[in-house]
């Protein structure tokens, strides 16, 4: 399909055998817990992973986007939990790295660079989920402060994260012309956690409720000018989703095709191993047909951002179109995966379960895959 580069395989080989040997033992006290040790930060970070797509002097390597789809889809074939801190990570740094100032950049990544942190990003509100434009989370200028009042909802690993960056509206400007995008530490003032969600799937990071009352977020910590915080969203939050969940996804589904294979090599039924059987065959045959064509896509998708040729509208379409076929393909070979196990399918006892409860999350996160059909129908249409 491609050729990777030997420095590629060499972190390919590398994250396989992180998450099949040092990750998959923690999954389920994660599972259980809905929250990540320490140890797996630890191992994320001590492995130069959460500082790659940093610039070569804060020890990051200016990771381009495919590399990023390589390690994330290695990391959510073994845990997916893993996959979420990495890649929420990823986003802030992207972020600040294309839109941050010197002072900020060397701020930020110099702390970074010394230890494993972490980083989320918070969009979403209680009453504005797809319809994000409308957000009311609002940032008032007093001095050289921005005193911040407002709610987000669902965001994974916000409370734990080591720096977010939050979109609040600063105005002037109606809808997206007024929002603006702010890098804020976890122990700012006035910032606060609210309700743990109790989550279906994609757990082991924990989803929270983020407050903010009276919050003080210096001038300084403010990306770009106001109001500048849409173009941020559209442009460096957008390609998230094809080394986020769209390669989650497909790291997932991966995943579920490989226990799959194994289950269906051991059981045996009638006097012989159920993968004998052609409506086994058939099962296995579609669901390894669904991943080749959604990590075709996803890797096209990344080569394209890498060349740097294509068109925004092009990208923000072909992006639309990896996360959402992949994730509709995750689901599909969830389910199937749960069914060749029959009964052991749905008990905790063996993983395809709870990889059918990610693979729904994937459809849901990030923009749900109704808005990502939005998305692609306004491109072909244009």
């Amino acid at each position: 399909m491609f050729d990777l580069t030997d420095e590629q395989k060499m972190i390919r080989d590398t994250v396989r055998k992180l998450g099949a040997e040092k990750l998959t033992p923690m999954i389920k006290e994660m599972e259980e817990n809905d929250e990540s040790p320490q140890e797996v930060v630890d191992i994320l970070g001590d492995n130069g992973l959460l500082r790659i797509v940093l610039p070569e002097k804060y020890g990051g390597a200016n990771a381009n986007a495919t590399t990023l789809c390589i390690i994330i889809e290695e990391l959510a074939r073994y845990c997916l939990a893993a996959a979420q801190i990495t890649a929420g990570t990823w986003v802030v740094s992207n972020i600040i790295v294309s839109n941050g100032n010197d002072e900020q950049k060397e701020r930020i990544f110099s702390e970074m660079a010394k230890t494993n942190k972490t980083c989320a990003i918070a969009i979403t509100e209680p009453n504005y989920g797809s319809n994000v434009a409308n957000m009311q989370t609002k940032a008032v200028l007093n001095g050289d402060t921005y005193i911040l009042n407002g709610t987000k909802c669902f965001i994974s690993g916000g409370l734990t994260a080591d720096y977010l960056v939050v979109f609040a509206r600063t105005g002037p400007g109606e809808k997206a012309k007024g929002i603006s995008a702010f890098v804020i530490e976890k122990d700012t003032p006035g910032f606060k956690g609210g309700k743990k969600e109790k989550k279906m799937g994609f757990r082991g990071v924990p989803m929270r409720e983020l407050i903010f009352e009276d919050s003080r977020v210096p001038k300084a910590n403010r990306l770009l000018n106001e109001g500048d915080g849409w173009k941020i969203l559209m442009v460096d939050g957008n390609m998230m989703r094809v080394w986020g969940t769209g390669t989650m996804a497909l790291g997932l589904a991966q995943g579920a095709l490989d226990h799959a294979i194994e289950y269906a090599k051991q059981r045996i039924q009638f006097d012989r191993p159920i993968a004998q059987f052609q409506a086994i065959q058939f099962k296995l045959a579609d669901m390894a047909m669904g991943i080749e064509a959604a990590r075709s896509l996803i890797y096209r998708t990344a080569a394209m951002i890498d060349s740097g040729q294509a068109n925004f509208n092009m990208i923000e379409a072909m992006v639309a179109m990896s996360k959402c076929f992949a994730s509709d393909t995750a689901m599909h070979v969830t389910t199937e995966a749960v069914q060749i196990h029959g009964g052991y399918g749905y008990m905790e006892d063996y993983p395809v379960e709870r990889l059918m409860r990610d693979a729904k999350g994937a459809q849901i996160a990030d923009g749900t895959n109704e808005i990502q059909r939005v998305v692609i129908s306004r491109y072909v249409l244009s």
